[in-house]
């Protein structure tokens, strides 16, 4: 539905009247306002949220730099913060969407001719991407159907999914229920509404393009992401990391890298991140693992539908590492601490 906000009194309120981009009298105090398209008019916040979110980021980094440095240790982190581990209590990591951030990872890249764009506010954790990932990967089994609907709403352009929850265990119902409440106090969905004597769960999608590409597959490099950052507190240098990296080669091929990340003093570690089908692309990875110069074991495909025995039969066959959600964080434990 077309929304407006009033540049006079800032009063927000929809306007179904109206035409997207026409004008329409404030509710409130009469003042002429343009009406927006809700979309486009929730995409323009999120962008300035994610402006202002890196601007305040930098200023207190140069306030960090600023104050006298503490004396240094031989655990202390010299490319970025350390993360919180895989369990404890989820917190923001400052100093992740910065430049300086992506220093060591630019350099190793433009060292092999190879040139990477790298965004800051792929990594910027100040807003719920990143609990929501977790929250999903920690019980993937029970919200994998929630994922699944959704992802197919979206696909077929459907506004709203039902989920009935009379059916499952009373502790598995309940576990989804509050994840559904979560989510949409975090504004991943639109609306929720309980029928608790039905049991049933009624979602309105959010159209912003940035919560269907997190549905659509963006969890999971989220997940995988603040995985990887739970074991930087047991790699005394720190990791330089960054998510959707686009790497252009010599001869100008382009490729995405999902999740790469640098320990010091090591080579990076690339995370191809599969929320679906991923076989067909095995010859792709083979190559690409094989120009970036990487071992079979830092080449990862982490996808969400292999099972302990799969990922291992896999990563027997081929020069890459197959993992699961559950797998994921000791392979990287063992990269990290090697």
């Amino acid at each position: 539905m077309p929304i407006y906000r009033c540049n006079q009194c800032g009063f927000v309120s929809e306007d179904a009247q109206t035409p997207v981009n026409a004008q329409t009298s404030c509710g409130r105090c009469g003042t002429t306002s343009r009406v927006y398209g809700t979309v486009f008019f929730v995409e323009e916040l999120v962008k300035r949220l994610a402006a202002t979110t890196r601007e305040l980021n930098a200023l207190k980094q140069e306030a960090a730099s600023a104050a006298p440095p503490p004396a240094a240790t031989p655990q202390q982190p010299t490319q970025a913060a350390a993360a919180p581990a895989a369990g404890k209590a989820l917190a923001n990591v400052a100093g992740l969407a910065t430049e300086e951030q992506h220093a060591p990872l630019k350099a190793w890249f433009a060292a092999r001719q190879i040139e990477v764009q790298l965004d800051p506010a792929h990594v910027d954790t100040s807003g719920f991407f990143d609990d929501a990932a977790l929250l999903l990967g920690s019980n993937h089994t029970l919200f994998a159907e929630l994922i699944e609907r959704v992802r197919f709403a979206y696909r077929k352009s459907h506004s709203w999914i039902n989920l009935e929850l009379a059916s499952l265990a009373q502790k598995d119902a309940q576990a989804i229920n509050q994840l559904c409440r979560k989510l949409y106090e975090h504004t991943f969905f639109a609306r929720y509404h309980y029928q608790k004597p039905e049991k049933i769960v009624r979602l309105t999608l959010q159209p912003a393009t940035a919560i269907r590409h997190f549905f659509e597959g963006g969890w999971l490099e989220w997940y995988a992401l603040m995985t990887l950052l739970g074991q930087v507190e047991s790699h005394p240098g720190g990791v330089s990391c960054a998510r959707s990296a686009k790497v252009v080669f010599p001869n100008e091929d382009l490729h995405e890298l999902d999740v790469v990340a640098l320990p010091a003093g090591q080579q990076p570690i690339c995370i191809e991140c599969k929320s679906g089908e991923f076989r067909r692309d095995i010859d792709k990875y083979l190559r690409l693992k094989k120009r970036l110069g990487l071992e079979r074991g830092r080449f990862v495909i982490c996808s969400a539908e292999l099972n302990d025995e799969q990922a291992a039969g896999l990563s027997a066959m081929y020069e890459l590492s197959f993992v699961n959600l559950q797998t994921l964080a000791p392979h990287l434990q063992r990269l990290i601490s090697s």
